[in-house]
């Protein structure tokens, strides 16, 4: 029986010797080298001051957006047409020609409507482009992240189409005014 006892003493002696050793051994392997520490702090150093890129993307978005409101009307722009509706039909005398009656009612507040749609189009190019060419001013070696690129490029798409849209309302060819004859 003795024996027995030595014997469980003992392996208990032993797991206590290895669980020990394992506890120095994890002790030890917490410790950072000098080296390391440095690097550490410069990275989360450049983190903080370098920028996350959210003004290109929000941009770049702003662009697509008046891209397309340059392409479908806008709240204003309905407005200023039936301003323009409204004074054309207040100033033109009863006794004018038909044309005169068409272009004053109609034609005014049509071109009132390109001029809007113009305006978006243009911020929306404006907007794009300078969200497209703003990593060149910005952090050297920080590069844009492809979504910003690719909505900024939609956004500069649709400006360039929105313009060239509206000086066609503007100028007649798209969608002119009938003839009076």
């Amino acid at each position: 029986m003795r024996d027995m006892a030595t014997n469980a003493v003992d392996e208990t002696e032993a797991a206590q010797a290895t669980t020990d050793e394992k506890a120095v051994d994890t002790t030890k392997s917490d410790e950072v080298p000098q080296s390391e520490v440095p690097a550490a702090a410069e990275d989360a150093q450049t983190k903080e001051e370098s920028p996350s890129g959210v003004g290109q993307g929000a941009a770049a978005v702003v662009s697509a957006a008046l891209g397309v409101v340059s392409l479908t009307g806008s709240w204003i722009g309905t407005v200023a047409s039936a301003r323009q509706n409204l004074v054309g039909q207040l100033e033109t005398a009863q006794n004018a020609g038909v044309a005169q009656q068409i272009q004053a009612v109609y034609g005014d507040a049509w071109q009132t409507t390109a001029l809007w749609g113009g305006l978006f189009a243009l911020i929306a190019l404006v907007v794009g482009v300078a969200t497209l060419a703003r990593p060149a001013f910005g952090t050297p070696g920080r590069i844009q992240a492809p979504w910003i690129k690719s909505v900024a490029w939609a956004g500069v798409a649709l400006g360039v189409i929105g313009l060239f849209l509206a000086v066609l309302k503007y100028t007649g060819v798209l969608l002119g005014l009938p003839s009076a004859s």
